[in-house]
């Protein structure tokens, strides 16, 4: 991908002003929202979940100096970059974010070709509500293990877990849980490569790398170790394509298809890396979001040097999970939708496109193309919505 500064600020901008075990247990249950009651001291019957994920956080330099004005020159701030899906990713029991960058460290920032970026964005992360991302991505080598570490102890620092790379081998082999709800969930990740980087001598573990044998393998520990639910992130696809590929739909059907003991191994799969919103799709009975797109970047330019809007457009995508009937079999997906989004470059700001036009702006072409592309596989058929 190739980002850029643009020569002209778009006629129109948005603004919205919303109101404002690895393995180890991720973080205490979300409190209860203001009006809604404490869970009672006596264990209740299991409650289902809900779970939103967002796509790719990738900060260009353009990205970089806008924390930077944000926070007034001083440091870099990123919560106000994200303030306006804040309402919806804090109120999800388990919010995931993927995190496609390493960070940098006394002001050593940059954007493409080889991205360091500010540790300040696990902080703004953390704001906004999320509780993990996925860190497995192309990008994931761009400053040696050492970009690795630094991001890692920068998401601990703030209370974020993450999946997909690791400092050690010992955390390399331990499933991420995460609790949701009463429910524990495994979240896992992986990248298609590194960019040419290779994995770091003596270091095989750093960067989990898609292998459908080591990702379903990984999935049964998970299980093991007290997982309800296996979440399975994956950096795959072809940039700049509506459509996955055949490397993403077949590697669907496999993870998909495996099951234990008559449980499936996965239960969801959550796709980023194509820089644009691709399809949903329900295949061997479990949800897979190919593609989220860019939920953070700077201007975006396509393989044929072309700006592409459709590198600042994304979906936040959101499950509801219902408990089992019987303990040991599958916690199962009883809403599913999706939220239209995109990151407006002129004022420095993700938009819910929902939020935005009900505030006025003429945005309702962009959503309804975001919205075709994510149904173009059928998934309405199957009960996908477009959250209003």
């Amino acid at each position: 991908m190739i980002a850029r500064r643009r020569p002209m600020a778009l006629a129109a901008t948005v603004l919205l002003a919303v109101a404002a075990c690895q393995v180890q247990e991720a973080r205490e249950e979300k409190p209860p929202a203001p009006g809604r009651p404490a869970p009672s001291a006596t264990p209740a019957a299991p409650a289902g979940f809900t779970l939103v994920a967002t796509g790719d956080v990738l900060p260009h330099t353009s990205i970089i100096e806008r924390a930077r004005f944000d926070a007034g020159g001083r440091g870099y701030d990123f919560r106000p970059m994200l303030d306006g899906v804040r309402p919806i990713v804090s109120r999800a029991d388990l919010a995931l974010c993927h995190m496609e960058t390493v960070y940098g460290a006394n002001g050593d920032y940059t954007g493409y070709p080889a991205f360091k970026s500010p540790p300040e964005i696990a902080e703004g992360l953390a704001a906004t509500g999320y509780d993990g991302c996925s860190t497995a991505s192309n990008h994931s080598l761009d400053d040696g293990p050492g970009g690795v570490r630094r991001t890692l102890d920068a998401l601990d620092g703030a209370g974020v877990r993450h999946a997909g790379t690791a400092r050690t081998p010992q955390e390399a082999t331990a499933p991420t849980l995460l609790r949701a709800g009463r429910a524990t969930v495994a979240h896992l990740a992986y990248t298609y490569g590194t960019n040419g980087y290779p994995l770091p001598a003596g270091q095989p573990w750093a960067v989990n790398i898609i292998d459908p044998a080591r990702i379903l393998t990984d999935a049964r520990t998970a299980r093991r170790a007290g997982a309800d639910v296996v979440v399975v992130s994956l950096h795959w696809g072809t940039e700049w394509q509506d459509a996955p590929d055949e490397q993403q739909l077949t590697l669907a059907r496999t993870l998909t298809a495996s099951n234990t003991a008559g449980r499936p191994d996965v239960d969801l799969l959550l796709g980023t890396h194509a820089h644009i919103p691709q399809a949903y799709e329900k295949v061997n009975g479990t949800w897979v979001v190919y593609g989220m797109g860019d939920q953070i970047a700077g201007d975006m330019f396509n393989h044929q040097g072309q700006r592409d809007p459709r590198g600042n457009q994304s979906t936040i995508a959101r499950f509801t999970f219902a408990p089992p009937d019987h303990p040991g079999t599958r916690w199962n997906v009883t809403k599913a939708e999706f939220i239209p989004q995109m990151f407006d470059i002129d004022a420095g700001r993700v938009l819910d496109l929902n939020q935005a036009l009900a505030q006025g702006a003429d945005v309702r072409g962009v959503r309804d193309r975001i919205r075709d592309v994510v149904l173009s596989r059928g998934a309405a058929t199957d009960g996908l919505t477009m959250a209003e």
